[in-house]
């Protein structure tokens, strides 16, 4: 009887040890095969990192001041996001068409910041403009007239594309080279202001 309860004794430990067992090394294979990378970016932000979104891509650095380097993770809605955020900073009607903004200057392949750029320029973003005329640009507006538009959509698209036909396929493509043409009494102060609303947008 001793010898039976003995055995069967042995066998529960045995059971218990062996299934605790498999239970340790399916726990550590699962660790072993989790991607790198992920392991890595998880890393990375334990350090305490913050986004610097930089021109000219569709990226953003995730760089670490402690760790040196730096993870790079696509984020297509930075560009919106920050025209959105610089927008609603300055409490511009154009808010509700950050999207359509951004819009235009992927349709016809220029920065995103140029129409928002020189709206601050030219009319604070478009707190100072013509009445009734949903022009926050300046163009068109001469002593012959005033270009009007019955919405700001309208106005956008149309400001997207002649910026794309007067300008960027003519060469003109830094604010001092497009200065000339927009504003050519300027002495630099216009190509000045749209370069810091460059950086100012930027920011967020």
């Amino acid at each position: 009887m001793t010898n039976t309860i003995a055995r069967i004794f042995f066998i529960v430990v045995f059971v218990l040890v062996s299934g605790g067992l498999v239970a340790w090394e399916t726990t550590s294979l699962m660790a072993i095969s989790k991607p790198k990378q992920d392991i890595a970016v998880i890393k990375e932000f334990r350090f305490g990192q913050w986004p610097v979104v930089g021109s000219g891509n569709n990226q953003v650095d995730m760089a670490s001041s402690q760790s040196g380097g730096s993870v790079k993770i696509v984020a297509d809605d930075a560009r919106p996001l920050l025209i959105k955020r610089y927008l609603a900073k300055y409490q511009s009607p154009l808010l509700p068409y950050a999207d359509l903004i951004f819009q235009m200057s992927q349709t016809y392949g220029y920065d995103y910041r140029w129409i928002i750029a020189i709206a601050q320029q030219e009319s604070n973003l478009c707190k100072k403009i013509p009445d009734n005329s949903f022009n926050c640009w300046g163009y068109g507006i001469n002593s012959a007239g005033t270009l009007r538009f019955t919405s700001y959509e309208l106005a956008i698209k149309s400001f997207g594309e002649y910026l794309k036909r007067e300008y960027f396929d003519k060469g003109l493509t830094t604010p001092e080279t497009i200065m000339r043409k927009y504003c050519p009494p300027s002495n630099g102060s216009w190509a000045y202001g749209v370069s810091q609303f460059f950086n100012d947008i930027e920011k967020g």
